[in-house]
């Protein structure tokens, strides 16, 4: 029995008329049935440009579109009837046929996380799925949002109808990321190719011809893209394995300009690894962020890094200090800050953190014994209230979080990353520098 309220879906036939040439057939779905025609048209190099396109009128009642373009319609055509899924249309126009499709550009990275979140989008954005099932829906992503997005009951209508749509509003598709909901297949994949996109990402998995065809244009190819798991087929360096890629638009930052008073001497010197202790910490961060700046009092002792070395403004003031100081000096809007006797860092919990950073101020996590200001985001927006604060005398780091937005992330959040919370354990004595020195901590 079928349920009462489900609503079957809808599908129409549009007859297409090019320059009075009975044209195909095209089986689809009802709406914006414009932007399908100019994609159709345009996949099969009929029309290159919206300047092409002289008139184009659709009526959904006769069931018929009309449009005029430029140039002539390639004689000897058949009419078609094609509804957009499994093998796609039949006749390719001469002028078209053997035309090598434009390979995309590396193009940059692309996180894991952005593939997720693109389908996550698509999914936000299927309505039509949630109502009925049994419809596809494709999307482009620009690495923030869905620029384009589409659904009909063909899985190939779908990519047409998104170069339609990229054709009449202007949208370059070149290095773009195609988001589909069904399987790819070999024509969905030259398409793309022919569009400029340069990684494709379904649900479900693609043809084999398609994985052949879109390593052979330099695509990336992803599939079963669900939950926060994926396969990739063709050209996986463009997607960076999860914890590789660093961390844009924040510095990281190292505070060295402790006294170790119970070390008895400079706990960022000490030799490690056929190195001095900071020099650890340093490689680290560099596998985390762009930039990594060292804040001391003396700058001459670390000539030895390769990278910044900045001074306190407000000499004397303990980390609070060294904080203001990168925050002046910084070239993101953003800082990670760590002690240079913290050496066991967590990938996972920083970028966690990073994560984070669009939502407050501050983002700081709690230990055992509360709050880590010093393994914590800062926002550049602070500084007048830090200056303020060191003005008068104050230089505990958490003395202005209450003038400030600053966001918590537990200790049951952190210790589900970082059980145990290594990774606010410092080197403090000399028997706790042996102990870790020696691996046993």
């Amino acid at each position: 029995m079928v349920p009462a309220d489900h609503v079957p879906v809808r599908e129409v036939p549009v007859g297409l008329t090019v320059n009075g040439v009975a044209l195909a057939t095209l089986i689809a779905s009802p709406d914006d049935l414009h932007f399908l025609v100019a994609g159709f048209l345009r996949m099969q190099g009929l029309i290159r440009s919206a300047g092409d396109l002289l008139t184009l009128s659709v009526c959904r009642e006769s069931g018929t579109a009309s449009v005029r373009i430029r140039g002539e319609v390639p004689k000897g055509i058949t009419p078609t009837l094609t509804s957009g899924c499994g093998a796609g249309i039949s006749f390719h126009v001469p002028d078209a046929a053997g035309r090598p499709v434009q390979a995309p550009s590396a193009g940059p990275f692309v996180p894991p996380e952005t593939l997720i979140s693109a389908m996550d989008a698509l999914a936000r954005a299927s309505d039509a799925y949630r109502g009925s099932g049994g419809i596809h829906s494709a999307g482009v992503w620009d690495g923030e949002r869905l620029l384009l997005f589409a659904e009909d009951i063909g899985r190939h209508n779908t990519i047409d109808r998104l170069a339609g749509q990229a054709l009449l509003t202007g949208v370059d598709l070149s290095g773009r990321i195609l988001v589909a909901s069904g399987r790819i297949s070999s024509e969905m994949a030259a398409k793309a190719g022919s569009l400029g996109i340069s990684v494709i990402a379904s649900r479900t998995s693609p043809t084999d011809l398609a994985v052949r065809i879109c390593g052979e244009l330099g695509i990336t190819l992803v599939g079963y893209v669900r939950g926060r798991r994926f396969n990739v087929y063709t050209h996986p360096l463009r997607i960076p394995a999860r914890g590789t890629e660093r961390i844009p638009g924040i510095t990281g930052v190292i505070l060295a300009g402790g006294r170790s008073t119970r070390m008895g001497s400079d706990k960022a010197l000490l030799p490690y690894q056929g190195g001095r202790f900071i020099e650890g910490i340093l490689r680290r961060m560099e596998d985390l962020f762009e930039e990594v700046i060292v804040v001391t009092a003396e700058p001459g002792r670390y000539d030895f890094l390769p990278c910044r070395r900045v001074t306190d403004l407000f000499p004397g003031m303990g980390a609070l200090g060294g904080i203001h100081a990168a925050l002046r000096h910084s070239g993101s809007e953003r800082i990670f800050v760590v002690a240079c006797d913290m050496p066991h860092l967590a990938p996972d919990l920083i970028r966690h953190l990073c994560s984070l950073a669009e939502e407050a101020d501050v983002v700081v996590p709690e230990g055992e014994g509360g709050l880590e200001p010093l393994h914590a985001v800062y926002r550049k927006s602070v500084l007048p209230v830090v200056e303020e604060t060191l003005r008068n005398g104050q230089c505990r780091v958490v003395s202005f979080f209450d003038r400030v937005r600053v966001h918590r992330m537990s200790r049951e959040a952190v210790e589900r990353i970082v059980p145990g919370f290594s990774a606010f354990r410092n080197i403090n004595t000399p028997e706790e520098y042996y102990r870790f020195r020696d691996g046993g901590d």
